[in-house]
């Protein structure tokens, strides 16, 4: 199911949304997402350190002018081109941060994971749940979250093809990641029910060490599966 998806202009010829190809009988959409863009700009362009460094420069630039003895316009016509420079540079890291995640769809079927993502240049990878090993999620207190997957060592990504939905710091074995996506504990589920499905493996209700619950995927009583801590289970 697709909600609160950007889907621009540049995209209109795809042959089904988020998809470079239509999908094969018998495959089928469950669930379509898109990073959340603020969170992209806090998480991953960093800007609230930028935003604060801005405004020590503003504040340094009032206290500087004081202590030189500025007139009060010269004071005030240097703290206003430093704010005119902030809001350019805070702007673009926003619009960085804004193109990156209404560009980016996921994808899930019931038996791959689609990720498409590139501002300028697009790429599309197809993760097919048999080479999807494990998946962790984390939730945080308004429900977003991220869910890194740990893929089969035959299959080759590499990191700076994916940044930044890649696992942080994953430079030897990259680990696609579903970036800032909203009620990530329900895509989580989804996702271990429709790995599971796939992989013929019974679901159950198992504990993890996270404070809360989440299903994982049991196989022949190893842990490989979800869990809601971040480390691979």
């Amino acid at each position: 199911m697709r909600t609160e998806l950007n889907n621009g202009r540049e995209f209109e010829l795809e042959a089904q949304y988020g998809l470079p190809e239509s999908l094969p009988a018998g495959e089928y959409v469950i669930w379509q997402g898109s990073p959340d863009a603020w969170r992209m700009a806090k998480e991953v362009f960093y800007i609230r350190p930028v935003i604060a460094y801005f405004m020590f420069l503003m504040v340094f630039s009032v206290f500087d002018g004081i202590a030189l003895e500025h007139t009060i316009p010269t004071i005030v016509i240097s703290a206003a081109w430093m704010f005119a420079l902030s809001v350019v540079c805070i702007g673009l890291l926003y619009c960085l941060a804004y193109f990156t995640a209404t560009t980016t769809v996921y994808t899930m079927t019931n038996r791959r994971i689609v990720m498409r993502i590139g501002i300028a240049l697009t790429l599309s990878f197809n993760l097919p749940f048999k080479e999807i090993i494990s998946a962790d999620f984390k939730e945080k207190k308004d429900g977003f979250g991220n869910i890194p997957l740990r893929i089969s060592p035959t299959t080759k990504i590499a990191y700076f093809h994916l940044w930044p939905h890649a696992r942080p710091l994953r430079f030897n074995n990259p680990e696609p990641m579903l970036r800032n996506i909203k009620n990530v504990k329900d895509v989580a589920t989804l996702l271990t029910n429709a790995w599971a499905s796939e992989n013929k493996m019974a679901v159950t209700q198992a504990p993890v060490k996270s404070p809360m619950s989440n299903p994982e995927i049991v196989r022949s009583g190893l842990g490989v599966g979800l869990s809601n801590d971040l480390g691979l289970t």
